[in-house]
């Protein structure tokens, strides 16, 4: 047995195509859930509209937490399976939804789905590859997660454009759905051996056996590496909850189309999709800390490029600073991750992560949704620009360079 992307690419290639489809699942409704809650539904206040994606936030971050610790006592193909059986009455309960909670209740089962699926592809990707090249492993993972987002966005867009807005888009999930779950089913392999061969090189440590409440107070708050990662993962989500939420409101205001506004929400993950392999991989050269610091930076940038723009050209400038900021950032925080924790209880620090990271889409929905509602779009986009700004000086200023630093030292 090896550790390495090369000596597993098979394995390796095979987790790439299922977070593909796990992230194709989220993107059937990037484009165009809004409108449906506008125009189906009547929902008029912001906060109501974007109640859908706090669900999704709430119920994904809490299920991140539990994947983590479920792939370690239970392996992570049983964990990743269940997470595509989960997912299997979404795209129907969207597609017929005769309420909007029924439409809430399918973004509860999507962000669990979410939660054990991508969790679980994060962390057997880390387990194959080894300390060498995690932050590459971790850019073509969220590389193919948010390209199949952004096509698939895109795709229902158009879908709705021509046919409407239900049900037709939504026959895209249910061959996503028993896709995904037949590779994983039939053809993905377990990886804990991997975990097991790795701490055999392991040097020994007294931090190898933490308790679950020691990793989630270092990951959360003590260890100066680790809780920056958390927070910045946390404002990344916070504001693309919220460009999730709004933007497309933001580009209704401006008069753009359904279609324009499918290919607006489009290139912001397809940029961050395509960049983030290079990101990643530069990651392992250069370092993570400035890398994220100055991703947040740019990230800020983009919002408020978006936030004073009136036409399509602007708005995909904006969508673009946001895509490469992103990019900058999303890769390197989980490859830091892998820096930092010890094998032993590395998969637990990826779940806590994830947890503060994927809250951040249901605190970023409802900060955005209430100052909308009080103070108007504009007030909001820039409210979540000047908190991705502070967040990047946060990383810069507590964060350590974590490549090469020894596992569970910091």
């Amino acid at each position: 047995m090896r550790l390495g992307l090369s000596e597993n690419l098979a394995q390796f290639t095979l987790l790439v195509v299922v977070n593909a489809f796990v992230g194709a699942m989220v993107g059937l409704e990037r484009s165009i859930l809004p409108a449906i809650a506008q125009q189906e539904f009547h929902l008029a206040v912001k906060a109501a509209i974007l109640s859908f994606i706090v669900v999704f936030g709430v119920s994904k971050a809490l299920t991140n937490y539990l994947a983590g610790r479920l792939s370690d006592r239970f392996g992570r193909k049983h964990v990743l399976v269940a997470g595509w059986v989960v997912s299997l009455p979404v795209p129907f309960l969207l597609m017929w939804a005769p309420t909007w909670n029924w439409v809430l209740a399918a973004n509860v089962l999507l962000g669990v789905s979410q939660g054990l699926t991508w969790s679980t592809t994060v962390i057997m990707k880390i387990d194959l590859v080894g300390p060498k090249q995690r932050g590459l492993a971790m850019g073509l993972n969220e590389f193919a997660g948010y390209a199949a987002l952004a096509g698939s966005a895109l795709a229902t867009g158009w879908i709705a454009t021509r046919y409407g807005l239900r049900p037709e888009p939504f026959y895209l999930g249910v061959a996503y759905v028993v896709v995904g779950l037949a590779i994983s089913a039939l053809l993905v392999r377990e990886t804990r051996h991997h975990v097991a061969h790795e701490m055999s090189k392991h040097a020994a440590s007294v931090q190898a056996s933490l308790s679950q409440r020691e990793i989630f107070r270092r990951t959360s708050l003590t260890d100066r590496n680790l809780s920056s990662v958390s927070q910045a993962g946390l404002i990344n989500n916070l504001n693309d909850g919220m460009a999730w939420g709004l933007f497309p409101l933001v580009f209704a205001t401006g008069g753009m189309t359904i279609a324009q506004i499918g290919l607006l929400a489009a290139i912001y993950p397809a940029v961050w999709a395509c960049a983030q392999i290079y990101a990643g991989a530069l990651s392992d050269r250069v370092g993570r800390k400035w890398l994220i610091a100055c991703g947040m930076w740019v990230q800020a940038v983009g919002i408020g490029v978006t936030a004073v723009s009136v036409q399509f050209w602007a708005f995909a400038t904006g969508a673009v600073l946001m895509g490469l900021g992103t990019a900058m950032v999303y890769p390197t925080l989980l490859a830091a991750i892998g820096d930092v924790a010890h094998p032993s209880w590395r998969a637990s620090a990826v779940g806590v992560y994830r947890l503060w990271r994927d809250l951040g889409y249901a605190i970023g929905a409802l900060i955005a949704g209430v100052t909308a509602d009080i103070f108007g779009l504009s007030a909001a986009v820039w409210l979540v620009a000047a908190i991705t700004l502070a967040s990047g000086i946060i990383a810069a200023l507590r964060m350590n360079e974590t490549l090469h630093l020894p596992a569970a030292v910091s």
